[in-house]
């Protein structure tokens, strides 16, 4: 049981024996406490438990839980490398108690779990209690055996434990194990206790009371355990070593640094391969939990990070990217206990690749500028700070990067200095931000912005996560709270609500906080990183500073991330079916559709856009998990990835991979590759259906497809179904037969229609009136056959004027049709013989103007016209023969 591994392992399996939920780890991105950058304790995840918020099936529990310390007042980054225990990432074994076991049974685990499990000698061990805690006192001496000289009493906070000024707190007892008087330190409580002979291993916190008020401290109901005893140290501890770099886990991760940079880890160099291999652990969690580098909030501590250990690898010599080789050796070690690792492990090295790359570009000249700045100055010499802030501002030089560079010169940085640079430039670019209308309106954001930082997006990994209100906006301005019937803007530090972009819609929901309640209606990004929040009080009164709990609307989101995958399905597969020409010129992803617009210059057949639905479900029904990766524009562009119209892209950017192709060039390669930064299925069989609706045009060289996808698509079928079932009872067929019943009952109607026709033209053509018995009069000379006729469609009046000209041989012909609405429709036919004298145009004009209208066109011999007033038909025919006489 000498590996860290089966450390871990054993401690979980002791607790699970003895009754203990064991736990999972949670991510390093609280969800439950908005005032952590990081989860930094085992405890974290169990807050709302032990605060009586939550509740979970069981009453005890037990997890090795992954922590960072690299950010905000738990920051450990500056010693790490140095010192044999500072670690940004650590693991915390702890055991739990909400309300069931307390101060004797926990001391009983411990003491079992250390001397028997772990065999850890009993002499070398003593421990500290709170000094007024005389239970624990007795009980240390009744279970452990230990002499009162062995239990010391502490009366400093370093023995009481509170979660914030307010709420649950207790005393705790630590465990401490002597390495022995050959190591300068004394125990603690003496004026020696920071020597590295005593090193703490456990703490036992008894969550005992509640504190009220600063004042009022009153006995919980249900007194509760949380420990802690870190990994690494009882790792050290039981492999027989005093440093923690010292344990098989580091020794492999060094091991693997150590061959990739052809160096050793003596001397100065030692440090350096600690600082890469503590920092490719914190860095490689932070990724798979979600966590991508950036300049704000909890990327740019990733970015930190990474920066520091890229800066070791050059200091030992690395002249390609170094840390992403080091991922197998990290998953190889971790990964079974760990499995985020394996499943992000491509991420997580392309990640580090990415980082690095660009990080490479800039040190070289930024390390020049440094080393010219501080040539001229002697060992524990200062920096100036303009210097320092150039190095960060130009170079992207964090500042504690610029100071470990330093360190070994024994060089400082004038950090009041850097400080005054760095509010200067914040200053100017608020002096700069101007302008009237809505850029006057979006200065708040900008403020907002400058006081807040940018807000951290958990959307990826998580629907619910509790957050902190940074600002309310009313009416364009700040406001300190908000009450029921109130329509707000509301911006907090961390939110899974997706901000509308690249086409998919802002998420809505519910925003919790005590006593109250606002519904979010649609989440907008403003002021270049801020995630607004607009919505209406509907119950209590909402401050400035509380603390939230936002929740997205579940099923809204999962039908807006189906929707948002199935448009990368269905482009793929236009571009199969029609072309690479084809590209995505603007799109809406909504909740209940999806509508994308791509440049294709005809319309989209009905046989394509079968082939395009077809294929689009062959990816669907595979199921293939939906993979996203941190790369560069450029990379991801040579690798395939498409590009979206009107998207504008970082540096850095999402890729978005999702089946496997079946067909043409790309078949056995990944199916859809795009930049996107919207959220997606986990797996494509989540879509469930595709349903393509239709196809319009929108413009010139740019159709739109609209379709459905899951239960819309489903609905919209069974509609579908039913008609067609309700067509075929009508039609007293089985629904099989409707469409060959239908084409026969269509072709039957033509037929009718062509006979009915015949009938009309027959009686239209009929004589009558005072003309002869074929209805032709003779005018001047000119044979003329004029009649007004009913029930004839317009289209059809040529046809009987063709026939009027067989019938004179040679004359005019004019028929004017009465609509049922009253209006009217005239044609005139002259015969060839007879265009050099008459023009139908001409004629026809005579007859429209008699009927209220005006104009009318044709050819000399075929013109037609119209016009309002049906009532004049006959007197337009009697217009067309004077015009004739």
């Amino acid at each position: 049981m000498s590996g860290v591994n089966e450390i871990r392992s054993a401690f979980l399996d002791y607790f699970g024996r003895n009754g203990h939920e064991v736990v999972a780890s949670s991510p390093l991105v609280p969800r439950n406490d908005p005032t952590l950058m990081f989860t930094n304790a085992g405890m974290v995840q169990f807050k709302n438990v032990f605060t009586g918020l939550e509740s979970r099936p069981y009453s005890t529990a037990a997890s090795a839980q992954k922590c960072v310390r690299a950010g905000g007042k738990h920051n450990d980054l500056d010693n790490v490398g140095y010192t044999a225990r500072h670690h940004t990432f650590f693991e915390m074994l702890g055991n739990f108690s909400f309300g069931d076991y307390f101060k004797e049974r926990a001391i009983e685990l411990a003491w079992n779990l250390i001397t028997k499990e772990y065999g850890i000698d009993r002499n070398r061990l003593l421990v500290t209690v709170y000094h007024t805690d005389d239970e624990a006192f007795g009980l240390w001496k009744k279970i452990a055996g230990l002499s009162e000289d062995k239990i010391i009493r502490i009366a400093t906070s370093d023995n009481f434990w509170a979660m914030g000024d307010t709420g649950p707190c207790g005393p705790c007892s630590e465990i401490f194990y002597d390495h022995g008087d050959h190591i300068w330190g004394g125990p603690p409580g003496s004026k020696d206790e920071d020597g590295d002979r005593f090193i703490e291993i456990w703490n036992l916190v008894f969550m005992q009371y509640e504190q009220v008020t600063k004042d009022q401290r009153v006995d919980l109901p249900r007194p509760s355990i949380d420990t802690g005893m870190g990994l690494e140290r009882v790792s050290a501890l039981l492999q027989g070593k005093h440093d923690n770099y010292d344990t098989d886990l580091f020794r492999a991760l060094i091991a693997a640094s150590m061959e990739a940079t052809s160096t050793d880890a003596e001397g100065q160099r030692r440090a350096s391969h600690r600082v890469i291999a503590d920092h490719l652990r914190s860095a490689a969690f932070l990724i798979a939990d979600g966590v991508l580098p950036s300049n704000e909030g909890r990327g740019y501590v990733l970015r930190r990070i990474m920066r520091r250990a890229m800066r070791h690898g050059e200091l030992l010599g690395a002249r390609e990217p170094l840390m992403w080789k080091l991922v197998p050796a990290l998953v190889g070690q971790m990964g079974a206990a760990y499995p985020e690792l394996v499943r992000g492990e491509g991420l997580i090295a392309e990640t580090l690749k990415l980082e690095e790359t660009r990080f490479r570009k800039t040190l070289e000249r930024g390390l020049g500028l440094l080393n010219d700045a501080v040539s001229g100055l002697s060992d524990g010499g200062e920096l100036d700070g303009e210097t320092a802030f150039k190095l960060y501002d130009t170079y992207g030089f964090p500042l504690d990067l610029t100071q470990d560079a330093l360190r070994q010169k024994n060089i400082s940085v004038d950090t009041d200095a850097f400080a005054k640079a760095m509010a200067r430039q914040k200053a100017e670019a608020r002096a700069n931000w101007s302008g009237s209308g809505d850029a006057a309106t979006e200065a708040v954001w900008f403020e907002i912005k400058e006081a807040h930082g940018a807000t951290e997006f958990l959307g990826y990994d998580t629907e619910r996560a509790e957050g902190v209100v940074q600002a309310l906006v009313s009416n364009g301005a700040t406001a300190k709270s908000a009450s029921a019937g109130d329509k707000v803007e509301i911006v907090v530090n961390q939110t899974p609500f997706y901000a509308e972009s690249g086409g998919q819609m802002g998420d809505a929901g519910v925003i919790l906080f005590e006593g109250g309640k606002a519904e979010v209606r649609d989440t907008l990004k403003k002021g270049d990183g801020l995630f607004v929040h607009y919505a209406e009080v509907v119950e209590g009164t909402l401050k400035v500073s509380d603390a939230v709990v936002l929740e997205v609307d579940h099923a809204r989101r999962g039908r807006l991330r189906s929707n948002h995958s199935a448009t990368h399905l269905i482009h793929e597969a236009l571009r199969e079916i029609l072309g690479t020409h084809v590209a995505q010129k603007g799109s809406l992803v909504a909740p209940e559709r999806l509508r994308f617009d791509v440049s294709h210059p005809k319309p989209v057949t009905a046989e394509e856009l079968k082939a395009v639905e077809i294929m689009a479900n062959e990816i669907v029904v595979q199921n293939a998990p939906v993979t996203t990766r941190l790369m560069s524009v450029d990379d991801a562009i040579s690798e395939g990835a498409m590009a979206l119209f009107g998207e504008k892209y970082g540096d850095e950017v999402r890729v978005v991979s999702m089946g496997k192709a079946k067909h043409g060039s790309k078949s056995g390669k990944a199916y859809s590759v795009e930049l996107c930064g919207g959220t997606h299925v986990g797996a494509t069989g989540d879509i469930g259906l595709i349903r393509i609706l239709s196809d319009s045009a929108v413009g010139a060289g740019v159709r739109r497809i609209e379709a459905l996808t899951g239960e819309a698509a489903r609905e919209y079928l069974s509609t579908q179904d039913e008609r067609v079932k309700s067509l075929a009872s009508v039609l007293k067929v089985q629904p099989d037969d409707v469409v060959g019943r239908v084409e026969a009952l269509m072709d039957e109607r033509k037929k009718l229609e062509r006979e009915l026709a015949d009938v009309k033209k027959k009686l239209a053509l009929g004589g009558g009136g005072s003309a002869g018995g074929d209805g032709i009069r003779d005018i001047n000379g000119v044979k003329f056959l004029g009649r007004v006729v009913t029930g004839v469609e317009p289209k059809d009046l040529k046809g009987l004027a063709d026939e009027g000209k067989k019938s004179a041989g040679s004359g005019v012909v004019a028929f004017v049709g009465v609509s049922d609405d009253g209006k009217a429709s005239a044609v005139v036919a002259v015969t060839d013989d007879l265009t050099a004298r008459f023009s139908a145009v001409d004629l026809v004009r005579i007859a429209s103007q008699a009927l209220g209208g005006k104009g009318g066109g044709g050819r000399p011999d075929m013109a037609q016209a119209g016009g309002p007033d049906g009532a004049q038909a006959e007197n337009a025919i009697e217009a067309v023969a004077a015009a004739i006489g």
